[in-house]
């Protein structure tokens, strides 16, 4: 298997609505990041809290994580403006700016991406939020990869209440 959706974990949901971990989805002061992933991996949004972090479960780092020195970091790179909104009639919705590597850039089969809490530490460290298909494999020589948060309304995740 591989990918094939853009998904919010399950965990990561009810750890919001349970108060089981402090996830400040406004960005102050909690850090979020983008950590690019190839094609070898199946994402699973029912795993447990610890297997969505990243360095766990499927989201460990070597062999499956894209990444360049000085272009996108391994470990991802932070979200710019993270924010939740109701921008329309009762959808929510997270966002930030649009993540861009730096503009020399040589990445390879890079087919989604893991947005992970950075800053929590308990009950799980880098606990995941989500993770985004790009609808098959994409790449970049000598240049920028900018991954593109659905908008208007739309943006990382939405959902109607």
């Amino acid at each position: 298997m591989a990918w094939s959706a853009s998904k919010i974990f399950d965990a990561f949901v009810l750890d919001v609505l349970e108060n089981t971990a402090a996830f400040d989805l406004g960005g102050t002061p909690d850090s979020f990041k983008n950590a690019l992933f190839d094609n070898d991996i199946t994402p699973d949004r029912t795993v447990s809290s610890a297997n969505s972090a990243f360095g766990a479960g499927q989201w460990v780092s070597a062999g499956n994580e894209v990444f360049e020195a000085g272009q996108w970091a391994t470990g991802g790179v932070a979200l710019t403006s993270p924010d939740m909104s109701i921008p329309a009639g009762g959808t929510v919705m997270f966002d930030a700016t649009d993540t861009a590597s730096g503009s020399a850039a040589d990445l390879a089969n890079v087919n989604g991406c893991l947005i992970y809490d950075d800053t929590l530490a308990a009950p799980v460290a880098d606990q995941g939020v989500c993770f985004l298909w790009f609808s098959g494999s994409n790449s970049v020589v000598n240049g920028t990869l900018t991954v593109v948060y659905a908008a208007p309304n739309s943006g990382i995740f939405n959902f109607t209440v």
